[in-house]
């Protein structure tokens, strides 16, 4: 959140500058190609979702049916337009939560900020958002958004910047950081009518970590589809069957825990 008002220029730095197309983001000119979704939505509870967002068109200097026309498109890609017409006081944090990312979506900006926009929604609320903004992405806009919830980092974001006590620890791909520093990858196999400790056992003579849990059989592998046709043809060969195969990959929150030994509170 510090981070996002210093480079929307509410809080000044102490050093550094940001710059957006070359200019302050003070500059009016820079301003207006920004959307921004604050953690907090900033809406006028005595008034309804309808008249907020026709209030902040004004605002941005949009025709009013042009406006009309955008609300109720957004409003119906987030399930909002049967509440469009009631006061947002009675909307729930979600609800609210939706509205706002409304408002900066109104005038189509070229730059998103948002500061965790899908805290306190529901999971079909949540992926209609990611949604949106995948399409966002495909039209070449610039997202930057921050969030405690590590699946919506991994499916939205092309580059992840993970920080913490203040300081960027890491920064890359979602795919390189879980190779970079997130634990293997297990292979979770369960066998039919075949001993699981002998299959173990010549896992473990072939150089691989196996181990054997209940009926199931885990091996932890570093590339599993590299892998698979290996373990699978080992294990036929030794007169083995398989019921399943399922594959666990490392997620960005073991990248986070193996960084800074805590995990996420969301």
């Amino acid at each position: 959140t510090t981070l996002i008002n210093i480079i929307l220029g509410i809080i000044k730095p102490n050093s550094g500058k940001v710059l957006i197309r070359g200019k302050p983001p003070t500059d009016p000119s820079a301003r207006r190609n920004i959307g921004y979704c604050p953690q907090e939505p900033s809406l006028f509870e005595r008034l309804t979702g309808m008249e907020n967002l026709l209030f902040f068109a004004q605002i941005y200097g949009l025709n009013k049916n042009d406006a009309k026309k955008r609300i109720n498109e957004l409003l119906e890609k987030l399930s909002l337009t049967e509440y469009k017409n009631t006061l947002v006081i009675k909307y729930s944090g979600g609800m609210k939560k939706k509205l706002a990312l409304v408002t900066a979506l109104l005038p189509d900006p070229d730059i998103l900020i948002l500061d965790e926009p899908t805290t306190g929604m529901d999971p079909n609320s949540r992926r209609a958002v990611w949604e949106i903004l995948e399409e966002y992405k495909k039209e070449g806009k610039t997202i930057l958004l921050s969030t405690h919830y590590m699946e919506e980092a991994d499916r939205l974001a092309d580059i992840v910047g993970i920080i913490y006590e203040g300081k960027i620890i890491a920064e890359g791909a979602s795919e390189d950081l879980k190779k970079q520093y997130g634990p293997k990858s297990v292979l979770l196999l369960k066998l039919l009518n075949t001993s699981t400790e002998n299959i173990v056992q010549e896992l473990k003579n072939k150089g691989y970590e196996a181990y054997s849990e209940d009926d199931h059989v885990k091996v932890y592998v570093d590339e599993p589809e590299k892998t698979i046709p290996t373990i699978v043809s080992l294990i036929y060969g030794l007169g083995g069957r398989i019921d399943f195969l399922k594959v666990i990959k490392p997620s960005l929150e073991d990248v986070f825990i193996k960084l800074t030994g805590k995990r996420i509170v969301e």
